[in-house]
C-alpha cells in the first residue's frame, strides 16, 4: 500500500464532553479500505481531531503506507499542523509532537482543509463511535 487519501474527524459533545474519532482510508482509486469509528472517552472537540489524526497515521504505517494525503475540517488543527498558527495548549502540544515524529516516517505527508460537507462519512464515524459507547454504558447501568 503506497499511498492513502484517509478523511478524519473527531466530535466531542459538550465541548468538553464524550467524545469520538472518525477515519475513512482511501486507495488511490478511491476505494475504502478500511473505516475507523471509535470512542475515545470525554475530551474536547480538538484533542479528539488530533486523537482521529494520530490514530490515522499510526494505521496507514501499520498498512506500509509511504505517501499519505489527510483530509480534516479542522482548519485550526490544519493550519497547526501546517506551521501558519501556533499552539498554546499544553495537550494539544504533546499530541502535536507525536504527529510531527509519525509523520517523519512517510515518505510523502499533507494535511489539508475541507469543508464539513466533505467530511461526511468520517464525521458519521465519529459521532457512531460516541453512540455505541453511549449505549453499552445504558446496557452495563440496568
Amino acid at each position: 500500500m503506497e499511498k492513502l487519501r484517509v478523511f478524519i474527524d473527531g466530535a466531542s459533545r459538550g465541548n468538553p464532553g464524550d467524545a469520538g474519532i472518525g477515519i475513512v482510508m482511501l486507495d488511490e482509486k478511491g476505494n475504502v479500505l478500511k473505516e475507523v469509528s471509535d470512542y475515545i472517552g470525554q475530551t474536547t472537540n480538538n484533542i479528539a481531531e488530533y486523537t482521529a489524526l494520530v490514530t490515522a497515521l499510526k494505521e496507514a504505517l501499520e498498512m506500509g503506507c509511504e505517501e499519505i494525503e489527510v483530509f480534516s475540517d479542522s482548519e485550526l488543527m490544519v493550519k497547526q499542523i501546517n506551521g501558519e498558527y501556533q499552539i498554546k495548549n499544553e495537550g494539544i502540544k504533546r499530541l502535536y509532537n507525536q504527529v510531527t515524529q509519525l509523520v517523519q516516517e512517510f515518505k510523502k505527508f499533507s494535511i489539508n482543509h475541507i469543508k464539513r460537507e466533505q467530511n461526511k462519512r468520517a464525521d458519521e464515524l465519529a459521532n457512531e463511535g460516541i453512540d455505541l459507547a453511549l449505549n453499552d454504558e445504558e446496557v452495563i447501568d440496568i
